[in-house]
Order: structure tokens, then sequence, then C-alpha cells
């Protein structure tokens, strides 16, 4: 039989598999690449159904993945946007403890950031927010200014431009991946149309990274459970409300940062998103169901575990979800002006978040790699942030 025959295949077109593309370029324009996406375009799940914000890493444990790449992938975008015209704007946040009890969670984010080397965060009084955001309340806050909001579908829509007009990069859509096999030290790749033969290959596929995973390793140790993330908009008239960015103190046991204040690039201010288990992988509505994507949920053990543990969580989240008047009255605790007649519906977006048989919510970046397979298995916040940072250093471990 017959393959086309590539240096490495990536597999997955949203922002981290188009910047593992677009690095390996970068890296040998001469070198033989082929990106496969089962969709018709770019970014058309995680990466193009989030709220557009570039993170600053003030979240993240230091020294883990998310911090380090976070905070090199924010500098990355930012010079990427000025080179290539995609709006962005370093706005600022808040970061807003509505209660006493939460000042100690919102005092170990404000040393976070200034292990992570943050510089220019500070923290806020409850008169000093109102200079910030006049309309937000709370006890105490702290004002990070290196948060900003960007295009992030215009930004990929510009990657995959590089990759293949100015590098010469090959890409092909609309084709699913159905089978992985290894020969000898090459990777044989089948989609529903074709297929082909690769030295390395890259898997990036997001909310079905496990199944990729598990058409190379037996003995995959995660799953992905998917979250939906639901969103309300301000009406027009009530965008005065929020000047830039407001968020809560987020529950440090929970990997979720809780319902926020979003102004988005392209005008509006988007209000969310909660965190609500998803029956279909990419399902943005409440209804969507899929058995495959069912069956999966229930039968992986850790689940069950995240259900026990999380279990009042997840029915407050899924309240939220049905109930505009408790969606609107989380709201309310950082902004109390609101009410329910200033949000109309919103987009939605489904998480893919990995889970061990431990019942464990993976909170930081995981890249497995085996020889010349490389999966990575979990990329939620920040990874459209630190996307260009995962790329490069995915693309610094390929041998071409």
């Amino acid at each position: 039989m017959s393959f086309d025959r590539y240096d490495t295949i990536v597999i997955g077109a949203g922002l981290v598999g188009l910047s593992a593309a677009y690095h390996l370029k970068l890296k040998n324009v001469n070198g033989k690449i082929l990106l496969l996406e089962k969709e018709n375009d770019v970014a058309l799940h995680q990466s193009g159904h989030n709220s557009g914000v570039i993170h600053s890493g003030i979240y993240y444990k230091p020294g883990s993945q998310k911090a380090s790449n976070c905070i090199s992938g924010y500098q990355s975008i930012i010079e990427f946007a000025q080179e290539h015209h995609i709006p962005y704007d370093i706005c600022g946040k808040i970061i807003v403890a509505t209660s006493k009890n939460e000042l100690p969670a919102l005092n170990n984010i404000y040393e976070r950031g200034i292990q992570n080397g943050l510089r220019g965060i500070t923290r806020l009084s409850a008169s000093e927010i109102k200079e910030y955001e006049p309309h937000c309340a709370g006890v105490e806050a702290i004002h990070v200014p290196q948060t900003g909001i960007i295009d992030y579908p215009k930004m990929a829509r510009t990657l995959l431009e590089i990759y293949q007009k100015q590098l010469g990069g090959e890409a092909r859509f609309k084709e699913k991946v159905v089978d992985i096999q290894t020969e000898n030290d090459d990777v044989i790749v089948q989609t529903d149309k074709g297929s082909y033969y690769a030295k390395n290959l890259i898997s990036c596929a997001g909310l079905f990274s496990d199944r990729m995973a598990n058409l190379t390793e037996t003995d995959n140790d995660l799953r992905i459970i998917p979250f939906r993330g639901e969103y309300y908009k301000l009406k027009e008239a009530k965008n005065n409300l929020v000047k830039n960015l407001i968020y809560p103190v987020p529950d440090p046991s929970f990997p979720f940062l809780g319902v926020h204040f979003t102004r988005m690039i392209n005008g509006g201010v988007e209000a969310g998103p909660n965190a609500v288990l998803a029956f279909k992988r990419e399902g943005y509505k409440f209804k969507d169901f899929d058995f495959k994507d069912f069956g999966d949920i229930i039968s992986w053990p850790g689940f069950w575990k995240i259900a026990a543990k999380y279990g009042k969580t997840g029915m407050d989240e899924i309240y939220r979800s049905l109930s505009k008047k408790a969606f609107t009255k989380a709201l309310q605790r950082l902004v109390p002006e609101i009410n329910e007649n200033d949000l109309i519906p919103g987009g939605a977006g489904v998480r893919a978040q990995a889970c061990d048989r431990s019942g464990n919510l993976i909170d930081d970046f995981n890249i497995l790699q085996r020889h010349n397979i490389f999966h990575v298995r979990n990329a939620p916040s920040p990874a459209a942030t630190a996307s260009l940072s995962i790329g490069k250093f995915i693309s610094e471990k390929i041998r071409n």
C-alpha cells in the first residue's frame, strides 16, 4: 500500500495544534508537516468558544507547566498580535473578595502572582475597588494590570494562513482520525478519507484527546470529562456597569474560576460561565446528548469519585444553568445593580477536563511523550494564552 509521507503529523486545528504546526515550520521550513482536522475550519471548539481572555498567570502554582507556559506564552501572544494586527487590549482585571472568609484565598492568589514574577499587581480596599470598577462591590480585591482580551478566532486563522501560505505547510480539513498504528519507528495515521505515514505525531485533539491517546496507549490513565460553560451577555444599555474584567475569588478546591464579567474585544460584556457536566463532548446546549460520550463518563471510575466530592457544587451549577434568577444572584455578588432583565442569552463552550481513575481533576497541562508520539492530554485554560509556548515546547522536542 502507498502512503503520503510526512515528517510530522499534527492532529487538531485548535490554537495548540496550530501553534505546534506553525513552530515546526518555523524550525525547519523544508520540513513536511501535515495538519489534520475533523471540522471544516480552525478553532471551532475550545479555541473559539472561550471568553477571549489573555491570562496573566496569577492563579497557577509556581513551577507548574500552567505557570511557566502561561507567562512565556503571554509575551509571545502579544508580540504575535502586534506583528499580525490581531485586535487585543491589555485592559487589566480585578479579582474581588465579596466576603471576609475569601480573604485568605485572595491573599494566596496575590502571593502566587508575586512568585510567578508579575509586577504591578496591587491590593485594593473596598473603596479603591470603585476606582477601577465603579459598580463593583467587595471587601478587598487585587488589580492585575497584565490581563487582557484578544480575538482568538482571528489569531487561529492567522496562524493557519502563515503556516500554509508563507511557510508551505499542508492542512486537510473534514478528515477524522480513526486509527493510529506504529510500524518500526514510523507512525501511520488513518482517517476516514485516507492514510498518512510520518516520522512523528503530535495529537492536540482537545475534547477527544483521551480517545486519540487510547489509539496508541493501552494504559491511558486519563479520561476527558466535559464541562459546559454557559454565558449571558449584558444588554447594550447596561455595558457601562463593567469597564473591563471582574472576577470572583475562585474556590481553591474546584478547577474553575467562577462566574465573572468580561469585556469582549469585539464589543459587549459577557457574564459567566458556569460549569455544568455536559452529556456530549461538543454539546453546547443543555439538552445535547451523545450515548458514547455519556457512556465514557459513567464508565470511568474517577467520575463517581468526582460526583461524590463535588456533588453539591455540581447541583448548584446545574441550578444556575436552569434558573436565570440563580445565575443573576451569583453575578450580583460582584455587581449588585445587575438584574435579570439586564441579561440576554450568550454563547457556550465545553471544557475538556482530564480526570484520573482516582477522581482527581487534573489541574496542570499534561503532555505524554512516547518516543516519537506526543499526546496533549490536558490543556484547559489558560491553554489559549499559553498556546504559542506549548506549541514551541513540543516542536523543539521533535526530531525531523
